[in-house]
């Protein structure tokens, strides 16, 4: 009798051990998978941050009494620019939430620069503003997938190592649930700047 009950646990230890190692891989591959979604991310908000002072420049041969607009663009893209954020940086919650609130104040910044433009029928009609306006409008969508796509990863991520039995596995190995990616004005951010003509 005691034979087949050390028999009967050794081989639920084996399975449980089985099970587990696919649990673990699958958790690997997702966070995997939100680390790239999270890189996507800070790619297509580079890009933006990119465009920047060539729309800034531009502007600002038209619009030279608004100086304090372009300071404003200037400065919210800096503060960008001075957070260097890691997909390991994407777990803490306090630094994603300070990433989000500056690109925020950047999205912000550069909606207020747009309406200043429609102030200046000349800029409006210069090529060089318009090609950047398309790229802006263009990488502003790419920012909304890539963002969209992140959410995604870590909500399936999220979904596995809070389940059962995964959740046994994740507490063995130290994984965690990650934190989302949110902002806090998250209406604006979403909708992507016009171009009116």
């Amino acid at each position: 009798m005691r034979q087949k009950l050390f028999k009967f646990m050794a081989l639920l230890s084996l399975l449980f051990s089985l099970s587990s190692c696919g649990y673990y891989n699958s958790m690997q591959t997702q966070d995997e998978a939100a680390n790239a979604a999270w890189a996507e991310v800070l790619n297509q908000y580079q890009r933006r941050a990119d465009l920047i002072p060539n729309l800034v420049n531009t502007v600002k041969g038209y619009a030279k009494h608004e100086e304090s607009v372009l300071t404003e663009v200037t400065n919210a893209r800096s503060k960008v620019g001075s957070i260097n954020m890691t997909s390991e940086d994407a777990m803490d919650e306090a630094k994603l939430k300070e990433y989000a609130q500056a690109q925020g104040e950047l999205s912000s910044a550069l909606s207020r620069l747009l309406v200043v433009a429609e102030n200046y029928p000349n800029l409006k009609a210069d090529q060089n503003f318009r090609d950047l306006q398309a790229q802006l409008e263009g990488t502003e969508n790419r920012v909304t997938t890539a963002r969209n796509n992140y959410i995604k990863a870590i909500q399936t991520y999220n979904s596995t190592v809070r389940q059962f039995p995964q959740n046994i596995v994740a507490k063995i190995f130290g994984l965690k649930a990650r934190p989302q990616f949110t902002v806090e004005n998250e209406k604006a951010i979403s909708t992507t700047p016009k171009v009116e003509f």
